[in-house]
């Protein structure tokens, strides 16, 4: 037996730990997107395929008319796709009637809209607790309460959009969106409709929100500098998927 064998006898070294593999929150697969025109058939979506993995932040960017907008309501279930799969926390969306779909974004996402969508008869408190009653929750009223004081508007609980400015209701559409602890969150220019400064404190509000819930994140931007701040970028070009 050599020496050096002797003073120092091998021992089996463990192999490295794999990292767990994060599960997917959202998969799209072959999607299409097609419709009749007088002058034939134009696609707005053709062969769109990915996955997301719970907890991400991802952006969809692209030119104006790339199918971004059309791309996320395929995925959200507010609209049916020609071709293709949309598996949205393990739900078959395009195998869902649309009660089948609104029932699962009312159980597991969130919305935020360049327009608000805000109720104008409605308070921003009670705008809040909107979909918490949709639900069918016995107290929709203190989650939505707490949420509202969150993102600053504690004082303007009973003030209606219209005495709201445009950040005050996008500030009221994130405390909605958030309210029902959504699983996924998609949001379509979430600043288009705001000035610069207004739109990035509105911007550091969501991403706080997401980070503080771990919400799946998705994005549909025409920013590059907000694209950026997600931890992934996906490009439309023509309504097709091309490299970042």
């Amino acid at each position: 037996m050599n020496m050096a064998d002797s003073a120092f006898p091998q021992v089996d070294t463990p192999a490295a730990t794999p990292l767990p593999r994060r599960e997917t929150a959202l998969q799209v697969a072959g999607l299409g997107k097609r419709v009749p025109l007088p002058s034939g058939e134009l696609t707005i979506l053709d062969g769109v395929g990915f996955s997301i993995a719970r907890g991400d932040t991802v952006a969809i960017v692209g030119a104006s008319g790339s199918g971004k907008s059309t791309l996320l309501a395929l995925m959200a279930g507010l609209d049916t796709p020609s071709s293709g799969t949309v598996m949205l926390e393990g739900e078959a969306m395009s195998s869902l009637d649309e009660d089948g779909r609104a029932r699962v974004r009312g159980e597991k996402v969130g919305f935020v809209f360049q327009s608000f969508q805000l109720l104008p008869s409605l308070t921003a408190l009670e705008n809040v607790m909107l979909p918490l009653e949709l639900r069918g929750d016995a107290d929709a009223e203190s989650p939505a309460r707490a949420i509202l004081q969150k993102v600053g508007l504690g004082e303007r609980l009973g003030h209606y959009p219209r005495q709201l400015s445009g950040g005050e209701q996008q500030r009221v559409a994130l405390a909605r969106a958030f309210v029902t602890r959504p699983s996924l969150l998609f949001a379509d220019e979430p600043t288009g409709n705001l000035d610069t400064h207004t739109g990035q404190a509105i911007i550091e509000l969501l991403f706080d929100l997401n980070a503080e819930a771990g919400t799946t994140l998705v994005l549909v931007t025409h920013d590059e500098h907000l694209a950026v701040r997600c931890g992934r970028t996906l490009r439309l070009d023509g309504g097709e998927l091309v490299a970042p």
